[in-house]
């Protein structure tokens, strides 16, 4: 009998495919998933509560936690969370540093500061997320405001769908800005995950 999962892992719901994939793929059963809503992204603010409450919720259920997300525009607000519910979280400042890698997003961010960045949820998204997230798609006028400052589109790419090369290229010429593809796989996602999983397993964990 399989022994019922007593961690969790706390979500970005940008995250949740690629989360679902790597827990399928490696066959991880000592931990479950709960993701929070991706439009969370467009308010960052509201980030570090969600996080607290979705601890909070499951603390009697799910002796150990651990967050799928980076700091993600909250200015340090979901550390200081963390530290006070002692969980951890994945490194980094946002998604494209670790799926990137934080060397190699290091090197593209001194590249080009200017640089709007895409991944396969992003991409799948962009209409909602973007477009009609930031009001873009009824007010024409606000493209400009948003990414006018911006250079360059680089699609970092984790497991991309057929045509997802084409259309990320349409996005960058609808934003008029060239356009680069790296193909990151799951990146340092996959590192802490496994860590997680690990520990869970009764393997040390690193962290």
């Amino acid at each position: 009998m399989l022994r019922e999962a007593r961690a969790l892992v706390i979500a970005c719901g940008a995250l949740a495919h690629e989360v679902a994939e790597l827990k399928r793929i490696n066959g991880w059963s000592a931990f479950e998933v709960q993701c929070l809503p991706p439009e969370l992204h467009n308010r960052p603010e509201k980030i570090a509560p969600a996080v607290q409450a979705k601890i909070r919720a499951n603390r009697e259920q799910y002796p150990r936690m651990f967050v799928a997300y980076a700091d993600c525009g909250t200015g340090g607000a979901l550390d200081a969370v963390l530290r006070e519910e002692g969980v951890e979280r994945i490194p980094g400042a946002h998604c494209y540093e670790f799926f990137a890698g934080a060397r190699a997003f290091a090197v593209l961010a001194e590249e080009e500061p200017g640089t709007f960045y895409l991944t396969d949820f992003l991409l799948r998204h962009f209409e909602r997320l973007v477009m009609h997230g930031l009001g873009i798609d009824a007010h024409p006028e606000l493209h400009a405001a948003y990414f006018g400052n911006y250079k360059r589109l680089v699609y970092l790419a984790q497991k991309p769908e057929a045509g997802a090369i084409e259309e990320a290229i349409g996005v960058a010429a609808r934003l008029n800005l060239k356009f680069e593809y790296r193909s990151t796989g799951y990146g340092e996602l996959s590192e802490s995950l496994l860590d997680f999983a690990k520990f869970e397993q009764g393997v040390a964990w690193r962290r």
